[in-house]
């Protein structure tokens, strides 16, 4: 009975199917299951924590990237014996889900104010379970090996509880304080954004000089711009550089602010820059954070005249309750009647927008927790720079010093309600604060029952920070945390190096008091072919479902994997993914041939000792050099061009190369047969293995496949290793192969033996030689080759579409023959006859033809040029046309020179 392949690689039920069976197999779980009997402790595990999407989220091709680069990295792991976990999860999302949540209340007339925080919970926690198990379906998609039964959530019982424990731990060292802040106050949301969620763009604005009346002057004035005139209502100073002889005789005089009529102080500071506007600053110690700065400096008083939905407070006087835009225009009104106003000119503003909603975002004093980070990032930079945690590409670790020494209090609180709500309580009796890991249901101080929770909840990267340990069962000591952590390797986008990466070092060493990993790899952004970024708003997004759906997962892994160098951007256009389907379509068809082949072989040998031709010592010593390469790529992280060289591996030298030549070795029967098609199952079974972390789906059917036929064939076809796996998913790393020292003449030769076969190929397309003509050849070799050309003569008729029987094989030859075209190769002479390269009636034919074409030419232009265009025209266009008859003239008399 035969096993035969089906025609085509059907990746869309295939990649279903084979999913299923990893899954349903257990493959995916660790094989050393510190909750199973027969755990080993010293079975060395391998570990990647997942970084959680936003559990509303749907996949793009960040998310596509990140999995199929951890999923090769535990693949890989697990292949080589290590017991390997992937924890998969998603991160709660604070403001992305909160947003999703009240656009679709906006739609049926609600908002979150009117539902109230209990109701608006429970809206939010439904909208989780309904949409949150969209993206990691999506994730199962890309073939993620993840362990799906230890799957975590941010907001899970067990992960909150670890956020609390965090809290209270860092509240009962002091380091966590409450304090006045200048946040980025988001109107819309009604929530503060972190520094790293405001975008910065280049708009059209104007700035706006006017005059700050001196106290009691004479009407003296300094002048003063502004891009922000209706913050002009919180100033508390004007600053001016000390050496400014313009306007070193008002400092510590009083100037009047407009409108108000308030007086405050000139002052002296460096940090003015004489050059910029008018050289005298206004400070604003509420609404900007230089001035803030400033004004800390100066023990300046803060006023803030915006409320939270950005509108005009107390402090505006008679401006109260206006939009800060409209405020702009009635106090710039105002002014001008009142002659303060000097100018307008416009002016290129860099407006603060947020990254989640687009609106623009304004600076705001107001009551925030803060976690004192210097600290944690003390130990978080001695970590890297002692070489607990190593940064793959290095250049990264730069750019994280100087974060970590720079770094500013971590604002931790967010004026949101989907989230950790701050364990804090205050009580209205004593008015002290209660911290506790269990609700309190009285203040810890005067046992009053009259506490109420902060409003709160927290930064989504402060649960995240603790995803490595969290999602292992922190704080409880549980068998998972202790075998599976420290992690192993923390892969994720250098983009949130800070956000998260940082965040994590900081907790692990914090709580755990070791690095939650060891190695930190941060790949790039994927970009669009013309290397321009992805967005909605250029249109050029690709999306990554609809990409598996046409083209298979397979190619749009290995097009990212393949492109991709460490903490490089990658452009990816879909004419690759194209390129890398007909790459797995390739090795789809390869293994048809592969198992036609092997079972026209004898079921055993008749010699036990193999005897290789050239061809199968070239596979071979090939093959060992790959094993090597491969692994040493993999040790230093450069999948991409590991990828590469398997790629050029097996179209090249595989499949080009040997295929064609074992199916001449297959035809001659006997030992020779048996041994191709042995080396042939070998070879092609040891790349599988190595292709599998980049091409988990087609690798694996292939696998099942070629296994049934070995089996069902014969006995003696096995692996390099000599062990058939159960799937190919837990089948072992290919060992690096040590060279033996006949590799590398026999590289040489087979080289030379390429060289020859391309230069025939590359004559006969020049010549227009018909692909079925087969010609005669002389081959001079050379006496080191001692005959070799003799054996491989069947071979170079067959890849060079020789005569065989018209090949002569010559060690020497005193002189060149006659009528021959000489081809070298090294030391090689090839001399192919000219006259068969022609059929000769065909050639006359074609001559001819070509003669007509060009006698018709001469015609036309004879004729044009004997006509008044010659005088009327142009002479340069007149002498272009002779040219053009010179040209024809000369090419019909060497046509009938060949004729």
């Amino acid at each position: 009975m035969t096993h035969e392949l089906p025609k085509t690689y059907d990746f869309k039920s295939t990649e279903q199917r084979i999913y299923a069976m990893w899954e349903a197999g257990g493959y995916f779980q660790p094989h050393n299951d510190p909750n199973k009997p027969n755990f080993d402790p010293n079975v060395k595990p391998f570990v990647i924590s997942i970084p959680p999407p936003n559990v509303t989220g749907e996949l793009h091709l960040g998310h596509a990237m990140f999995v199929s680069m951890e999923d090769l990295m535990i693949r890989y792991h697990r292949m080589k014996g290590y017991s390997t976990l992937w924890v998969p999860g998603t991160d709660h999302a604070g403001i992305a889900t909160q947003l999703m949540v009240e656009r679709a209340l906006e739609k049926e007339g609600l908002s979150r104010e009117k539902l109230g925080r209990e109701k608006f919970l429970e809206r939010t926690w439904a909208w989780k379970e309904k949409y949150g198990g969209l993206i990691t379906r999506q994730i199962r998609r890309l073939g993620a090996s993840c362990d799906w039964t230890r799957e975590r959530f941010t907001m899970d019982p067990g992960l909150s509880k670890a956020v609390r424990e965090a809290f209270v731990r860092l509240y009962e060292k002091g380091l966590i304080y409450r304090g006045p802040r200048l946040i980025n106050w988001s109107p819309g949301l009604k929530t503060a954004v972190s520094d790293l969620e405001v975008e910065y763009s280049e708009e059209p604005g104007t700035l706006y000089y006017f005059k700050y009346m001196l106290s009691g002057g004479e009407g003296e004035y300094i002048p003063v711009a502004t891009t922000r005139p209706e913050t002009i209502l919180g100033d508390t100073a004007v600053a001016v550089h000390p050496e400014d002889e313009r306007y070193q005789k008002y400092i510590g005089k009083k100037v009047i602010v407009p409108i108000l009529g308030r007086e405050i102080p000139v002052i002296a500071d460096e940090y003015v820059a004489r050059d910029f506007g008018t050289g005298a600053l206004k400070i604003t110690p509420g609404h900007d954070p230089h001035d803030y700065e400033i004004g800390h400096r100066h023990g300046l008083p803060v006023i803030s005249v915006l409320d939270k939905e950005a509108r005009i407070n107390e402090n505006g006087g008679p401006y109260v309750g206006l939009d800060r835009f409209e405020c702009r225009k009635q106090l710039w009104a105002d002014m001008k009647a009142a002659g303060l106003v000097i100018r307008e000119e416009p002016y290129t503003l860099n407006v603060p927008r947020s990254q989640r909603g687009g609106e623009i975002v304004e600076p705001m004093i107001s009551e925030q927790w803060f976690v004192k980070i210097a600290p944690l990032a003390q130990k978080a930079l001695a970590a890297v720079k002692k070489g607990d945690i190593k940064i793959v590409p290095e250049h990264f670790e730069k750019v994280y010093f100087n974060w970590l020494e720079n770094i500013q209090d971590w604002c931790i609180s967010r004026q949101l309600w989907w989230g950790h709500r701050i364990p804090v309580w205050y009580c209205a009796d004593c008015g002290k604060e209660t911290c506790a890991r269990e609700d309190p249901s009285a203040c810890a101080h005067c046992g009053s029952t009259r506490i109420e929770q902060d409003p709160d909840v927290l930064d989504t990267w402060f649960s995240s920070g603790l995803w490595p340990f969290s999602t292992l069962g922190w704080p409880d000591d549980t068998p998972d945390l202790r075998y599976f952590y420290p992690t192993s390797y923390m892969e994720t986008g250098y983009d949130i190096l800070f956000f998260w990466v940082a965040r994590m070092i900081m907790s692990g060493l914090e709580f755990t008091g070791q690095a939650p990993f060891h190695t930190v790899y941060l790949h790039g952004l994927i970009r669009d072919e013309h290397g321009q970024k992805m967005s909605k708003t250029k249109g050029n997004v690709i999306d990554p479902l609809i990409v598996m759906d046409d083209l298979g997962t397979d190619a749009l892994r290995f097009t990212l994997l393949v492109g991709s160098t460490p903490g490089k951007d990658t452009n990816l256009s879909l004419k690759k993914v194209e390129a890398n389907r007909n790459f797995a379509n390739k090795l789809w068809n390869a293994a048809r041939l592969v198992i036609g082949l092997l079972q026209k072989a004898p079921i055993a040998p008749v010699s036990p000792e193999p005897k290789w031709t050239l061809a199968d010592a070239f596979i071979f010593a090939r093959l060992k050099a790959l094993t090597r390469d491969v692994e040493r790529l993999f040790q230093t992280f450069q999948y991409g061009q590991a990828g590469q060289m398997l790629y050029d591996f097996f179209w090249n030298d595989f499949a080009d190369w040997y295929l064609e030549i074992a199916k001449l070795q297959i035809a001659e029967g006997g030992d020779r047969a048996f041994y191709t098609a042995d080396l042939l199952v070998r070879v092609f079974e040891t790349t599988l293995r190595l292709l599998h972390p980049f091409i988990p789906f087609v690798t694996e059917e292939i696998y099942g496949h070629l296994k049934k036929a070995c089996h069902e064939h014969s006995t003696y076809f096995k692996p390099q290793d000599g062990q058939w796996s159960d799937v190919l998913m837990i089948a072992r790393w290919p060992e690096p192969m040590r060279d033996e020292g006949w590799e590398e003449e026999n590289l040489r030769e087979f080289a030379l033996f390429q060289e020859v076969v391309r230069a025939i190929r590359n004559l006969r397309a020049e010549k227009n030689v018909k692909p079925g003509l087969k010609l005669a050849a002389i081959v001079v070799e050379g006496k080191e080759r001692q005959g070799l050309y003799q054996s491989l003569r069947r071979d170079l008729a067959v890849l060079a579409g020789l005569d065989e029987a018209r090949i002569t094989v010559y060690t020497e030859l005193a002189e060149k023959p006659e009528g021959q075209i000489a081809l070298v190769a090294g030391p090689l002479e090839v001399y192919l006859p000219l006259a068969e390269m022609v059929d000769l009636d065909e050639e006359r034919a074609r001559l001819r033809k070509e003669l007509a074409d060009a006698e018709a030419q001469i015609a036309r232009l004879e004729k044009l040029l004997a006509s008044d265009f010659a005088s009327k025209a142009p002479p340069q266009v007149v002498q272009k046309e002779r040219d053009k008859l010179a040209l024809y003239q000369e090419t019909a008399a060497k046509l009938r020179a060949q004729l």
